[in-house]
């Protein structure tokens, strides 16, 4: 659980640390006030994980995150039962092994449900898991509580918590649980809001520097025929890069792969393509 130290708030308008569009705060409040998990999409590197973090520190509230792996399974969030350890315990003859309650332990959402102040709940990535996962949490989301077989008791939440769910669109949802969801797509920033980021993260950066990278990395992005287009996160550390090695802006104009690419490219598919795409640059001349 991530500790908060921020006057609790109602609305969420934006940190310092986080450039949040006008649309994607509307639909922050709207899950508020619906009540509903917000299902956020939009493509890798848009900022979808550190928003949670930064609606959780803008409201005052503790963060939990439950990052989806392909083999979590919906029940995981509840709880799980340690038959194993219960077994080694009874063989050893432990006194704890009489109380089933020793073995309870707690998922995420009953942390959450349990929380004497409300929570923001982040559900990463909920694409990766099998397609039945989303249907497994219905009833759970809807009514905020759920059944504990083992102890025979009843988990109801105290305080319903906001939560957000990413998904990068790997596998589409099911309509059931799209209907319990407000949602929202972060669109890829465009020069103006890029630059907004840019200038959280490196306040001093030079004009010149800027303009320079952002022309290449939108160029870079605009190849006909990637496999993978640069992030806005990639942009980042493509910069910060950039600075360390004390680029000059005039060498970002190198066509069509700048330097440092690595940063930007992540496989040998995309960067052939480039090669190829300078060769006939080259022949053309």
């Amino acid at each position: 659980m991530t500790k908060n130290t921020a006057t609790p708030q109602n609305r969420f308008e934006g940190t310092d640390q986080y450039v949040a569009t006008d649309a994607l705060k509307t639909a922050v409040n709207a899950a508020l006030v619906l009540q509903r998990p917000l299902l956020v999409k939009g493509e890798p590197g848009t900022g979808k994980t550190m928003l949670a973090e930064e609606v959780a520190r803008a409201l005052g509230r503790p963060l939990l995150q439950w990052h989806i792996k392909s083999t979590t399974k919906a029940q995981q969030g509840l709880y799980e039962y340690d038959a194993v350890s219960r077994l080694r315990d009874s063989q050893l003859g432990e006194a704890r092994v009489h109380d089933i309650r020793n073995y309870i332990v707690q998922g995420v959402l009953w942390q959450a449900f349990s929380s004497d102040t409300p929570c923001v709940v982040l559900i990463d990535e909920i694409d990766k898991a099998d397609i039945e996962f989303p249907n497994d949490l219905l009833r759970e989301l809807d009514r905020m509580e759920f059944h504990v077989y083992e102890t025979r008791e009843t988990i109801q939440a105290r305080h319903r918590p906001l939560i957000l769910i990413t998904s990068n669109n790997e596998k589409d949802l099911p309509d059931a649980f799209l209907r319990r969801c407000f949602f929202h797509y972060i669109d890829f920033p465009d020069r103006t809001a890029l630059a907004d980021i840019v200038a959280v993260h490196y306040p001093e950066l030079r004009q010149d520097i800027l303009t320079a990278a952002m022309d290449a990395f939108f160029r870079l992005r605009d190849t006909p025929g990637l496999k993978k287009r640069p992030s806005t996160s990639e942009f980042l550390d493509w910069l910060r890069l950039l600075l360390a090695e004390s680029t000059p802006p005039e060498a970002l104009n190198q066509e069509p792969i700048p330097p440092l690419a690595g940063a930007l490219l992540k496989n040998e598919q995309d960067l052939s393509l480039l090669r190829r795409l300078a060769m006939l640059g080259q022949r053309g001349r």
